[in-house]
Parts: structure tokens; sequence; C-alpha cells
């Protein structure tokens, strides 16, 4: 149950608000209704977003941000490890500058991990709030909180709760709103023949997930292709990243039919509009997949270590796909047999599929 006491705030008082969420793709996504609904609170305030690189792309842009902040995290990896310690010292001087040049009337870390409550501490700001999903000491650097709410819910459903708490009518943020561009619509019709966007005779798969526990077999990525296409005509395209190239080269050298592979080749919003344009997003618990859901894809998704009751397609029209084991979600990392994605067959997958193209 949640527990807490609601803080209503003078809400002409609140002209300056920063949202942490630094990552990842999947969790930056989550956080965009709690964007959209603060912003339609407070339409008057101005709202910034401090996050990583890799989910910075999916954001700029967005009608309801003033700045998004990045913290150059996989640059200045890179740069260690060339040895670079000088240039990540003049530039993380320029970094801590432009972060403390602003004074918030609000942050809020929906983050609630030990960077982001690093950042916290750094950012000039009022009230500074977090919520009991904090770890890693993140809460120590808040001077409000942190406040209980239940994580037996979707993580949209959580973080709109936070607004709750602070007394803001929430609605549901919904629909989350992307900011695709022409250019990233004609990139896709570059790659993908007309009259399949048209259609959307379409069927994507992002067969790759972080976590190896997360994965389903290439080989049974395989034979679901081909059956997607034979006998139900569907043009298959994958998906993933520069890192996925492989696994998705492995799935498509033991096909018997054609597929497109745009692995490494799209952005996020790129993908994003993709996605849009497809019948069905297949995908394990991974970023990819949430991102389909927001642009209103019907999703299609594996799960395994991981409860889609905290983390599943959100919304309507989507159908996950799970083996019935007792272990299942354990959120490991690691484990020795994976039943519980081997226990996913792909005549379970192929089953679920004819289901959605009814709608």
């Amino acid at each position: 149950m949640d527990n807490y006491s609601k803080c209503k705030i003078e809400q002409d008082k609140i002209k300056r608000i920063l949202i942490i969420k630094m990552s990842s793709i999947g969790d930056i996504v989550h956080s965009i209704p709690f964007l959209q609904s603060i912003k339609s609170a407070l339409p008057d305030a101005e709202v910034d977003w401090l996050l990583e690189e890799e989910g910075a792309e999916l954001i700029k842009g967005h009608k309801d941000l003033k700045k998004v902040i990045v913290f150059p995290k996989k640059r200045w990896k890179g740069m260690l490890t060339a040895g670079n310690i000088k240039g990540i010292l003049k530039e993380s001087k320029g970094f801590l500058k432009d972060l403390r040049s602003h004074r918030y009337d609000l942050v809020v870390d929906l983050q609630g991990l030990l960077k982001s409550g690093i950042m916290i501490s750094i950012v000039r700001g009022k009230r500074k709030v977090g919520f009991s999903w904090a770890r890693e000491g993140s809460s120590l650097f808040i001077n409000e909180g942190p406040y209980r709410i239940s994580q037996e819910q979707h993580a949209i459903d959580r973080y709109l709760k936070a607004l709750d708490y602070l007394g803001l009518a929430s609605g549901n943020g919904l629909p989350i709103q992307l900011p695709i561009s022409h250019g990233d619509r004609k990139k896709i019709e570059r790659y993908v023949p007309k009259e399949y966007l048209r259609s959307k005779r379409l069927i994507a798969i992002n067969p790759v997930a972080r976590w190896k526990t997360k994965c389903w077999q290439k080989e049974r990525f395989s034979m679901l292709s081909d059956r997607i296409f034979r006998e139900l005509g569907y043009k298959v395209i994958f998906t993933g990243s520069e890192e996925d190239k492989k696994v998705i080269s492995d799935i498509k050298r033991d096909m018997k039919t054609d597929a497109l592979d745009l692995s490494g080749i799209l952005s996020l919003k790129e993908a994003a509009y993709l996605y849009s344009r497809c019948s069905i997003l297949i995908s394990p618990d991974t970023g990819p997949m949430h991102i389909g859901a927001a642009v209103g894809c019907r999703v299609l998704a594996l799960f395994g270590p991981t409860d889609p009751v905290r983390t599943g397609p959100y919304g309507d029209g989507h159908l996950v796909i799970r083996a019935e084991v007792d272990c299942s979600p354990c959120f490991k990392k690691n484990c020795n047999d994976m039943k519980c994605m081997e226990g996913i067959c792909v005549d379970m997958v192929f089953e679920g599929i004819r289901e959605l193209l009814k709608f």
C-alpha cells in the first residue's frame, strides 16, 4: 500500500523544476508521463531533465521540456579508457558549472540510485524529493522523503503517484509523446518499402536484451520469423543496437526466408517511428519494447526473470508470454538453466501473434 502524506505545493511558487532520471531507456519512457503530467498541472513552470547520453536522444525536442541536461557518462568512460584524465577534468568543470547555474524550486529524484543522489547533492534546489524505491544511499541527499509508494504496480503508475504526493492532479500522462521528426520518418522510408509502411504488414523483432537471462533462444527467433512470413505473409524487420548485430546475423543465417536487418542503423526516435508503422513488435523486456508500446504498436513481450506487472508493456492491446515456473520473477541477471525463457516455445509466441492480429 501507498503510505505518505500529501503535501500540497504552492503552485505559484514553483517556477523551475528538475527531473532526475538518468537511465535506462525503458525507465526514461516510463518517466515521460510524469513530465507531461507535471507540466499540465504547472503549465507556467519550466521543466529541465538530467540524464545520461543514451536516453537524452529520446526526449530532446519534447515540447514540455525547457532544457535537457546531459551527463556524459559514456563519453567520459571512453576518455578514461584512453587515459585522457585532463580532458575529463576540464569537461566536468564545465558540466558542474552548468548544473549549478540554475536554482530549482523543486527537484524530483525518480531514479533513486547513488548516481542520482550525487547529482541531487550538486544541484541547487529548495525542495529535493525522493521516494521509497531509493537504494544505494541515495535518500541521504534529499531533504523531503523518501516517501513510501508501493512497487507492486507498473513503473508509470508508480511515478505518477509521486505527483499525488505533491498534491498535483496527475491524470495518466498519456499518450506518451515522443518528438519524432520529419527526418526520422524519411530515414525509415529509405529503408522500408512504402507499400509495407502504408499497409502495416510489418512485424518488428527486437531480439536482444542487456540481461542474458531476458533473452530468448536465437534458433527460436529464426523459426518464428520463417513462420511469420510463410504462414501470415508479414515482412519481418529486426532492430537492435550495433552490439546486437552479431546475434541478429546468427538469427538470419538460420532462417529460410528473407528479413530486413536494421540493427545498428536507427536512432531511438527512428526506431519509434518504425514501430508505429508495424502491426506488432516482438521483444523481451527491454527499452525498445517500451518505445513500441509508447507509440501505439501492439507489443508481444517475452518475460522471464522480470515482472510484467512492474515493467510490462503499458496500456491496452499488448500480450505478455511467460512460462509458468515457480522461480519467476527472480530479477537475476545470471542463471544456470534459464528455464523461464526456455519454457517459452515457438508455438506459444506464434499463437500470440495470431491473437494480436485479430484486433
